[in-house]
């Protein structure tokens, strides 16, 4: 029986990393189509938005609605296209709408808008935010005595703002143990090393400090995600966080742990060495 279930999981941590080599791939070619940056922030979190979406979260793509639906909030809201994709293969929105990112006239903006995106639960970018919202929805949903989760992915530069601590005293304070905060720790902000702009470290024990249960995760490791995240729901009295230490640019050897790939596009040429790269490690 062990066998079968270590079999089982193994599987499916297959067919989840090769999900987000697909995934990846998307996203450059978006990147190039529209002339958009961030690109680097969204390889970041694929994994993390991939084990989410087929794994942990419960959602019916035909109720996206559902008052009882688990919620995601994509507090680093500049990083929009990895959340655009896994919501197409996961399909919640039409997979050619991803044609249209950045385009006039098209709802897939750089940055999530309010309202017009099934799925999408709030409009992010302006950073800090996120877990301000996922707090009243846990309070909220805890009145109405709906059982469901609410996750939050912050960036580590985001922690600079005084917002992200404000809503964690707030959280661990009114024992909001229906909320989770994923920090894609990818130690890059727009212009530096997050270390080296503000100190954040020790980003563990800064979570722990404020009241949280919190986890120290390989973001890449997609067996430890989909563990993780499915086991933090289960009898505690507090919120979650979990620290996901990440590469910015992962997947592509050539963007990771490459800053500037935060604003730089991917030319033809660039494009092209991404998806044969991507393709070989989905058939690994």
């Amino acid at each position: 029986m062990a066998d079968m279930e270590n079999k089982k999981l193994k599987t499916m941590v297959k067919e989840l990393e090769s999900m987000a080599a697909k995934n990846r791939g998307r996203i450059v070619q978006m990147s190039h189509h529209s002339r958009a940056a961030h690109l680097g922030s969204a390889l970041s979190c694929v994994d993390i938005l991939v084990a989410l979406y087929f794994s942990v979260l419960q959602l019916d793509k035909k109720k996206i609605d559902s008052l009882k639906r688990d919620r995601f909030i994509l507090s680093k809201g500049h990083a929009a296209t990895a959340l655009y994709t896994v919501l197409a293969f996961r399909g919640i929105i039409d997979m050619n709408l991803l044609d249209t990112y950045c385009l006039p006239g098209s709802i897939l903006e750089d940055h999530p808008g309010p309202s017009t995106i099934p799925g999408v639960e709030a409009a992010t970018g302006s950073l800090g935010h996120g877990l301000s919202l996922g707090t009243g929805m846990a309070l909220a949903n805890r009145i109405q005595k709906i059982n469901n989760k609410i996750i939050v992915l912050a960036s580590d530069g985001e922690c600079n703002e005084g917002s992200v601590w404000e809503a964690a005293m707030f959280a661990s304070g009114q024992k909001l143990n229906n909320i989770t905060i994923i920090i894609d720790f990818n130690k890059w902000q727009a212009t530096a090393r997050s270390c080296d702009v503000l100190g954040i470290e020790p980003l563990v024990e800064k979570w722990k400090t404020f009241g949280f249960k919190t986890f120290e995760i390989d973001g890449h490791n997609m067996g430890e995600i989909v563990e993780t995240l499915s086991e933090i729901y289960v009898g505690f009295d507090q919120p979650c966080a979990v620290i996901a230490h990440t590469v910015k640019g992962k997947g592509v050897s050539f963007m990771e742990d490459d800053n500037n790939w935060h604003y730089r596009v991917p030319d033809e040429k660039d494009v092209q060495m991404a998806l044969k790269e991507l393709e070989r490690s989905k058939d690994e």
